[in-house]
């Protein structure tokens, strides 16, 4: 009986010392901000705009102050992207972006419409709306773009996150069965650049527990919360459930290990029947639709008479028709822009799929 007990107490002393954070065991002994020695000529870097948003600020600063009211979906899409910046800034970098791309818009809608298309004669009222769409398209379209841009980094980290998680987590279950502590696993991961974003996610782990001096499990429910890939939060989150129920953590990572692994095979395998499916669809959208399209445009320009209708453009002297000015979009934009979009959708897809 007292065999079992020293057993016992043991296994207890053991899974106490695997969650504990190995700083607060050693040098320090105490919670919350204490010194870190950097390395020689190292400089804690966290928040550096580059220039031109410096610029956007400085020039933007009141007008955002003045308007601005808290917007947490934002301020969490910056922190999932990891872009190092206030919501404030990025909102006078979006405004600022915006007001420059109108002015050069008007700019070029201004030189484009009444110098050269002066100089094909053409009517003034495409000269009018090749200047108003020179005016507002861009503007609006800078302003969408950069407005969804965290987002989209937000999800594009979570992408990458899921491509690595597999090999992450073989990883971190060789560690764990060799009794690694908790803290030094994700201190170990975030030096392998290997696992793209997820070395990027212990990195910030590794900094609440060594920097901040918070406790590993509060670093990683912290980290569940701001990671933009779901796969990853309900792992971290399976570690702080697992560790505070009194659970074995060794089990549990070889268990994600082997869900992740399979997980991946299947994901691979449902990739490459998209890339299947959408080089069928290539051939009948890009390649045997725009041939039909412009047979039926030529048969319609010939059964018309020839002219095709009333001209509506003149390229350098020569009368264009509807008809034709339309077989010139065709030829000319719609059929290289759905070529370029197509190959460029499956090339990166295939990327995907090979990594």
């Amino acid at each position: 009986m007292p065999e079992e007990k020293d057993l016992f107490s043991k296994l207890e002393s053991s899974k106490k010392g695997f969650l504990e954070t190995k700083s607060l065991r050693s040098k320090w002994n105490v919670e919350g901000p204490h010194p870190v020695k950097l390395p020689a000529g190292s400089v804690p870097n966290y928040v550096k705009l580059t220039p031109y948003q410096q610029f956007c600020w400085r020039t933007m600063k009141s007008f955002v102050e003045a308007r601005y009211r808290s917007d947490h979906v934002l301020e969490d899409a910056l922190i999932k992207a990891h872009m190092r910046i206030r919501p404030e800034e990025y909102i006078a970098f979006i405004w600022m972006t915006t007001l420059l791309t109108g002015i050069a818009g008007f700019i070029v809608g201004i030189v484009f419409g009444g110098v050269i298309l002066t100089l094909l004669h053409s009517i003034i009222t495409l000269k009018i709306l090749v200047i108003v769409l020179t005016t507002a398209i861009p503007p609006a379209v800078t302003y969408m773009l950069l407005k969804s841009m965290p987002s989209s980094r937000a999800k594009a980290r979570g992408r990458d996150i899921d491509k690595h998680i597999g090999s992450a987590m073989s990883f971190i279950s060789a560690l764990a069965s060799a009794d690694v502590n908790v803290d030094v696993i994700f201190s170990e991961l975030a030096k392998q650049p290997i696992y793209g974003e997820i070395q990027k996610e212990a990195e910030w782990i590794t900094r609440d527990t060594t920097l901040l001096g918070i406790d590993i499990l509060t670093a990683l429910k912290n980290a569940a919360a701001r990671t933009p890939s779901n796969k990853f939060e309900d792992f971290l989150q399976g570690v702080v459930t697992t560790a505070r129920s009194g659970g074995q953590l060794k089990p549990y990572f070889l268990l994600k290990a082997e869900q992740y692994e399979k997980e991946q095979k299947l994901a691979t395998k449902q990739e490459m029947e998209t890339l299947g499916l959408f080089a069928e669809t290539f051939v009948t959208v890009v390649v045997a639709f725009p041939l039909f399209l412009v047979v039926i445009i030529a048969i319609m320009s010939i059964v018309s008479g020839g002219g095709g209708g009333q001209p509506v453009a003149n390229f350098f002297g020569t009368p264009l028709s509807f008809n034709v000015l339309l077989l010139y979009i065709v030829v000319l934009l719609m059929i290289p822009a759905s070529q370029g979009g197509f190959i460029f959708f499956v090339w990166n897809m295939s990327q995907e799929a090979a990594q």
